[in-house]
């Protein structure tokens, strides 16, 4: 081929096997596992039919003594497990692509709440996630236990069709990776001590998931190379790397990351593309056998320099894969600006955390592929040339437009702001979360293919406005307003003392409007916002403190793992944190703060209030025109997005693809519109 980034499609041997190209979706948790293996298997389909050559399962429990619940991931406990995983596999090959699956025994990480079996480690040591109960100090028979369970798990995922096996040893997560570490191994045995004794276990392992499939299947090793913990963990200038080196040529592929997943999965907040090779570079100086990255690659630059510099051999993504699953077949066929580039929000990682069927902020038919059957390069052609309006060009008024031009649909979207793009064009703007621009690029630059999408900005709307321009149907996405009365989760009554001192909103700092001095910002939304905010303050010299009712700043953010992150930020930058503190007045000079529990008051000085609560839907035009609904003046009207019910920009471009989909479908109310497993 011509393309100039050929060598990504290049042919690559794993062993016993051979990957048609260098795109390698490597394994990654989903919300689905063992509880939705057809919608598993759809997925990971899809993915291989984008061009993925490689595509991998999430961790699957070799054994009842590693279960993870209430974690769903995968299952091959025993024989009855095969079938489900063998959908997998079959949707796989039917596009060409190697399938894989990351067998885990994960040690102390699987606190066993199903199976009630006792935890297993290197030492009796307290469960992971500070979960009561410590794990049993393994003995000679529980070390060849775990290795005659692996193997049988080995020749269980050969028998279902996996053409790569995975020893596992990442994230801090796994039962072998425990052993390896010193600040979990202390025994004295053969097992523990010197370093090569640590890695005894993990080369066992390997060597006898290599003796039972190796005939046909390839053996990758997944490593943290690097903990980030400095002396206190593997360091890729330092034990990491002499791993790598003592089993160099053992397994037949290297899939090398950073511990712990909060580093590995980095938000774009923290982390920006690449960021890992800093730590794995060294890794292919080492071995023969080929090597797989990650570091969240989104661009087919950035992804052929790692290869020519020889940094890795497969560029190796999850978040990318999910954010786009056809990424590698528009590298090949050249339409690099239609790639649906990962933003770093890991929503979807939160939807893994919440137990929940994956989803994604640029992709939202990610998990929907068998459930409600959709695709994301192909939508149900137009039924009808119906015109439709859709007022409010955010990121759900974009995303209903765009799929439905792509259906076949005429599609004018008025937006009365002159910039396109909502909430995302204003929260782009603030500090770490410029990639998130992406939502708004990526759906201009596609509707900017589409003859019968118009774009109307500067057009504000009222509903004699939107029948007199005689739309049958007509789809409202006029977003929130964020609220300046205290309300929210923590208080349901507006805050006594307002007026008293100046008050500001998401809304004003966004637009511009900042306060001086000492500021309080108050966050009962606990997502992004509050700590954002705060840092916008900081840098425009304010004097900084955040108050929130919860138990942790920014707690949601525990789901996209950059709570630690945040924290660590607003303290690096001086900002004094006030935790489990509700807002219970206002008055001239500061604020009254409330012990979410014990009731405790507090005054806290301050020369204005940011408050981060709810928001109210400006459903005013939807509310205006349901009597023309009624009166048969249109055909149809629909509110969608934060205009509905405020949420995750996430939640708000799947209500517009939502809509688009179900426009002039028959869709029954009573019943769930989707099929359930």
């Amino acid at each position: 081929m011509t393309n100039s980034f050929a060598i990504l499609f290049e042919p690559v041997p794993i062993g016993p096997v051979i990957a048609p190209n260098r795109f390698y979706q490597v394994p990654h948790c989903n919300g689905m596992g063992y509880r939705m293996p057809r919608s598993l298997a759809a997925m990971r389909g899809v993915k291989a039919e984008g061009g993925w050559g490689v595509v991998c399962t999430e961790e699957v429990e070799i054994h009842h003594s590693s279960d993870l619940a209430p974690y769903i991931e995968g299952r091959l406990w025993e024989e009855r497990g095969v079938a489900a995983l063998a959908l997998m596999a079959d949707a796989v090959h039917e596009h060409g692509a190697l399938a894989g699956v990351e067998l885990t025994h994960s040690g102390g990480n699987a606190s066993n709440l199903y199976s009630r079996t006792a935890a297993l480690g290197p030492r009796a040591m307290g469960l992971s996630g500070f979960n009561p109960g410590q794990t049993r100090r393994m003995d000679k028979e529980d070390i060849r236990n775990v290795r005659r369970w692996h193997r049988a798990a080995a020749l269980r995922a050969k028998e279902a069709g996996f053409d790569i096996i995975y020893c596992y040893a990442a994230h801090d997560l796994s039962l072998a990776m425990h052993f390896m570490l010193r600040r979990y191994n202390d025994r004295t045995d053969e097992y523990g001590g010197s370093l090569e004794n640590r890695v005894r276990f993990f080369r066992e392992l390997i060597e006898e998931t290599k003796d039972a499939v190796g005939d046909r299947c390839a053996v990758a090793v997944r490593l943290a190379v690097d903990e980030l913990l400095g002396e206190d963990g593997i360091t890729s200038q330092g034990e990491g790397y002499d791993i790598v080196a003592m089993l160099a040529e053992l397994p037949d592929l290297w899939d090398v990351n950073i511990s712990d997943w909060s580093n590995d999965s980095g938000t774009s907040r923290f982390e920006k593309e690449g960021y890992q090779e800093a730590y794995t570079n060294f890794v292919k100086s080492l071995t023969s056998k080929p090597v797989v990255g990650v570091g969240r690659y989104t661009t087919p630059e950035a992804m052929l320099s790692a290869v020519r510099r020889g940094v890795v051999d497969f560029i190796g993504a999850a978040r990318p894969s999910i954010a786009d699953p056809f990424l590698p077949n528009k590298i090949k066929e050249e339409r690099i600006e239609d790639i649906r580039e990962c933003i770093g929000c890991n929503i979807c990682v939160s939807a893994d955390m919440l137990l929940v069927p994956i989803r994604c902020t640029q992709n939202p038919t990610m998990g929907e592929e068998w459930r409600r059957g959709w695709h994301p390069e192909r939508i149900a052609p137009a039924r009808s040339a119906q015109q439709v309006l859709v007022v409010g060009g955010g990121p759900a008024g974009l995303e209903c437009a765009r799929a439905l031009g792509e259906r076949g649909y005429g599609v004018t979207l008025v937006e009365a702001r002159k910039e396109l793009g909502g909430r995302v064009a204003l929260e782009a703007a603030l500090p770490g979360l410029g990639e998130w621009r992406r939502v708004l690029d990526w759906r201009l630059t596609q509707i900017g293919k589409l003859e019968k999408v118009t774009l109307y900005p500067g057009s504000p709307m009222t509903a004699a406005d939107v029948l007199e321009a005689g739309f049958d149907h007509v789809i409202l996405a006029t977003g929130a307003t964020w609220r300046r009365d205290g309300v929210g989760r923590h208080r349901w009554r507006p805050l006594p003392g307002l007026g008293s001192l100046p008050v500001f909103t998401p809304d004003d700092l966004m637009a511009g409007r900042l306060p001086q001095g000492r500021v309080v910002v108050y966050d009962d939304d606990h997502y992004y916002m509050g700590g954002v905010l705060a840092e916008l303050l900081v840098k425009a010299g304010c004097q900084v403190a955040l108050a929130t009712p919860a138990a942790l700043v920014s707690e949601w953010t525990q789901y996209t793992l950059e709570q630690a992150r945040i924290q660590a930020r607003l303290m690096d930058l001086g900002v004094a944190l006030h935790t489990q503190q509700g807002l219970a007045s206002v008055q001239a000079g500061g604020v009254t703060l409330a012990h979410a529990i014990a009731g405790e008051e507090r005054i806290l000085p301050a020369d204005a209030l940011v408050l981060v609560t709810d928001r109210l839907p400006n459903d005013g035009l939807y509310q205006a025109l349901k009597p023309a609904l009624a009166a048969g003046k249109l055909a149809s009207l629909r509110v969608i997005g934060d205009a509905e019910a405020p949420h995750i920009i996430a939640q708000a471009i799947f209500s517009g693809h939502l809509a688009a989909r179900e426009f002039e479908e028959a869709i029954d109310q009573d019943r769930a519109p989707f099929q359930v497993e």
